[in-house]
């Protein structure tokens, strides 16, 4: 009788073959040498990554900003499948992504806002597709992941929780090329009165291939280009760093 194979040996020929068939699209540089070193070069298109924001409404909305930035840096339209509708245009537009280039799909189920977004990663014409989701699981992502792969575009998966406990599913494993947890942090104070450039703290939990980063930045102008603040290069946020 012929000894078992090595499991890890099959793994290994398993993932060579994948890599084989894989597209490579190319990279989406951030320009922010903090985040592009730990992605080799930058976003990887042709792949699925996985945002979220931290834990409130202003953290919801900066997560949806950073999304609206990456795919305000890309050339062409955009499918974005809503799970609600309080999309508010103006909002990403001051991220660099015109109301013009995307198109809305308000799907209420969960399953059919997955089969859009995988049939949308599958058209090579779109840029990016962006699904709003509570729950993400290996089998959903890995065909999300092949979808991009096939059509070679961008694909996020934005977090939108139902209820506070549906935040604990965020670290369970998937197939994302990237994770990412993004949250509002204080805006450096004038000497005047008046309201500062908004600043994110960025944590790439994260990343296939690479590491992981704790940044903050500021947020994204109007070309959806991200800035490191004067006099934080080179510092993590914070004491700790949190892993997924």
């Amino acid at each position: 009788m012929l000894p078992s194979p090595n499991l890890a040996v099959l793994r290994e020929a398993v993932r060579r073959l994948e890599a084989g068939r894989r597209k490579h699209a190319g990279l989406l540089p951030f320009s922010v040498a903090a985040l592009d070193e730990k992605l080799a070069g930058g976003l990887a298109l042709g792949a699925v990554h996985d945002v979220a924001g931290g834990e409130g409404a202003a953290d919801d909305a900066a997560a949806t900003l950073f999304v609206a930035g990456i795919l305000a840096r890309l050339s062409g339209p955009v499918l974005w499948c809503l799970a609600r509708p309080d999309f508010f245009a103006p909002g990403p537009a001051q991220a660099g992504l015109a109301p013009d280039r995307v198109i809305y799909a308000e799907v209420r189920e969960e399953a059919a806002r997955l089969a859009s977004c995988e049939e949308g990663l599958r058209h090579a014409s779109l840029a990016g597709v962006v699904v709003e989701l509570s729950r993400l699981s290996m089998v959903q992502s890995r065909r999300l992941q092949l979808a991009a792969e096939e059509g070679g575009g961008l694909g996020i998966v934005l977090r939108r929780w139902r209820r506070a406990g549906d935040a604990a599913g965020f670290s369970q494993p998937n197939a994302a090329a990237t994770r990412w947890r993004i949250s509002a942090a204080p805006s450096v104070s004038l000497p005047v009165p008046g309201i500062g450039l908004p600043r994110w703290r960025v944590e790439l939990l994260r990343c296939r291939g690479g590491g992981t980063a704790d940044v903050i930045l500021e947020a994204c102008d109007e070309q959806g280009h991200l800035g490191l603040p004067a006099g934080l290069a080179d510092r993590a946020f914070g004491a700790r760093r949190r892993r997924a």
